[in-house]
């Protein structure tokens, strides 16, 4: 049996999101963010959407180019410290900003990817994070339950691919996008290389190809990703 090719263009792969979708994207801070398929999703133009990342990155970058474009109705992150425009949408309104601690936010999507429908913990209790939550009292003390958080689409950037989706992250880019490629319906990988099948060798393999339904591959590296040097 042939394992099937999942490469297509970049605006083929982005056209099947709609208004209104969920959409995690990898990366925190700069590593690991695929900033060609934000680009792309901002001249798709689709609206409405809530964004699920470890941060809404800085100003003129990744997530501050959806925020420009009027894309975001809600985001759902650890931080948004850097980036001013984000700071600005939640205090007037026009943006809805759910925060988790960053280790809850791993922990969500995890759960998500594992199957589960959530958990308990004790972190954050009696602060801001607590609101609405519901609590629960366990044999070793009173905590609150912690929803898996899932996604229509999850975007993410690998150094390598290969056609069936089998994907390899660089350095410090192994950070949500792995966790993120398990919790979504449809994942979109884009990749700085893409190599035949069994070009990646078995170790180096960090999110295996059935988690993959389209691959991109990147035939140069904008600028924005040289911001930090892994």
């Amino acid at each position: 049996m042939s394992l099937p090719d999942k490469t297509c263009a970049m605006a083929e792969a982005i056209a099947r999101i709609p208004d209104g979708a969920s959409v995690m994207l990898g990366g925190f801070g700069v590593p690991g963010t695929p900033f060609c398929l934000i680009e792309a999703l901002v001249e798709h133009g689709a609206r409405d959407l809530t964004i699920i990342k470890n941060d809404a990155n800085e100003a003129g970058i990744g997530v501050d180019w959806l925020l420009q474009a009027g894309q975001v109705r809600r985001l759902i992150t650890s931080h948004i410290g850097l980036n001013p425009r984000a700071v600005a949408m939640m205090n007037d309104g026009s943006l809805d900003v759910e925060f988790n601690a960053q280790g809850i936010l791993a922990e969500r999507i995890r759960a998500a990817g594992a199957g589960v429908m959530g958990f308990v913990t004790n972190i954050g209790m009696d602060t801001v994070l607590a609101e609405g939550k519901q609590r629960v009292e366990t044999a070793t003390g009173e905590g609150m339950f912690e929803p898996a958080l899932h996604a229509d689409f999850a975007l993410v950037h690998a150094d390598c691919a290969d056609h069936f989706g089998n994907l390899s992250f660089a350095a410090s880019a192994r950070n949500f996008n792995p966790l993120i490629a398990t919790a979504a319906r449809c994942v979109i990988a884009e990749a700085e290389r893409v190599v035949p099948l069994g070009g990646i060798a078995p170790d180096d393999v960090h999110t295996p190809g059935p988690f993959v339904d389209h691959v991109v591959e990147l035939p140069t590296l904008p600028e924005v990703y040289g911001v930090v040097q892994r």
